[in-house]
């Protein structure tokens, strides 16, 4: 069984600061992709950042320039530092790893607040 658990989240002010972590344990096969996706009451879930087995990543558009993704392979954990926070980024942010397998292990969400 795997197990995705995430922390960081809290309540922040706009312009500010905040980083979340995410860890798989469990009997994974080898990850793949590691990612942060998010969701806001009324809003579909959407991507936030993707970081690959190769170090590469991939962001929304809205988060481009203000998130960063990184990855320890060793540990099986995934950060995302998000900087000049807005109240768009109000959302529950929410971890998936995937496998070489193909399959997907989602993490249970943290809020974000964003509010002055």
């Amino acid at each position: 069984q795997v197990r995705v658990v995430e922390s960081g989240g809290g309540l922040v002010q706009p312009g500010g600061s905040l980083r979340l972590s995410c860890t798989a344990s469990g009997s994974i096969f080898s990850i793949s992709a590691m990612g942060w996706y998010r969701q806001a009451p009324g809003r579909q879930r959407e991507l936030v950042a993707t970081i690959f087995s190769g170090s590469s990543t991939n962001y929304g558009d809205s988060v481009k320039g203000r998130f960063t993704i990184s990855r320890d392979n060793a540990k099986n954990t995934v950060y995302l530092q998000m900087n000049s926070l807005t109240p768009y980024d109000t959302a529950v942010y929410f971890c998936r790893i995937s496998s070489n397998l193909g399959d997907n292990y989602w993490g249970q969400g943290t809020q974000v607040t964003v509010s002055s």
